[in-house]
């Protein structure tokens, strides 16, 4: 059976998951989840990268913007999020369209970072082939060990994406294999929900 809901309600599964997950003290890095891409040359891509927020209803995800995934992203802005939460045995899967975000906001973002993952944003053109390591070392050492660099600059080719989700499934697993799953699509200004079989 096909119900409505509205969009603040979705989110509010989303957060309460987020947080039961992380409230287990098991689960280092909760906010990992596999961003799915259409590569260039036709096939699936797919890595992890962290999300930053939900922001205006829109999850915020942020890295190097000149890599093979911003490549693909500025190619086709149709993205994919998974999430899978091991303590609390659940999945969300989340489709959207993912646009470039800008302004003083990534600052803020990157100056989230450690100095260390700074550095090597800084130094590394991420994706790019690797002639020798020791070279990039020595770049990070350069930049690490600089008593005049108090603080990482953002580079310009690091930036984020808003990804505007489409449809987002939640899956609870079950030991009798009967997954409880529930989708959400976006239906104008409100979200349809149905269940699905197993």
């Amino acid at each position: 059976m096909i119900t409505e809901t509205e969009f603040g309600e979705i989110l509010n599964l989303f957060n309460e998951g987020l947080q039961k997950e992380i409230q287990t003290h098991k689960q280092k890095l909760p906010y990992a989840c596999c961003l799915s891409t259409e590569g260039l040359d036709g096939f699936p891509n797919a890595r992890f990268v962290s999300l930053k927020e939900i922001r205006n209803g829109e999850f915020i995800i942020t890295g190097t913007i000149t890599s093979r995934k911003g490549d693909e992203i500025n190619n086709n802005h149709n993205v994919a999020l998974t999430f899978w939460w091991p303590e609390t045995q659940q999945q969300v899967r989340i489709q959207g369209i993912a646009e470039p975000i800008s302004g003083p906001v990534l600052d803020v973002y990157f100056g989230e970072r450690n100095r260390e993952s700074q550095i090597v944003s800084v130094v590394s053109d991420q994706g790019k082939e690797l002639n020798e390591l020791e070279e990039l070392v020595l770049k990070f050492d350069a930049v690490a060990n600089n008593p005049e660099i108090s603080e990482i600059q953002r580079p310009d080719n690091w930036g984020g994406y808003a990804i505007a989700p489409i449809r987002i499934e939640f899956l609870v697993f079950s030991e009798s294999r009967f997954h409880d799953r529930t989708l959400y699509e976006r239906n104008g200004q409100l979200w349809q929900k149905k269940r699905l079989q197993p």
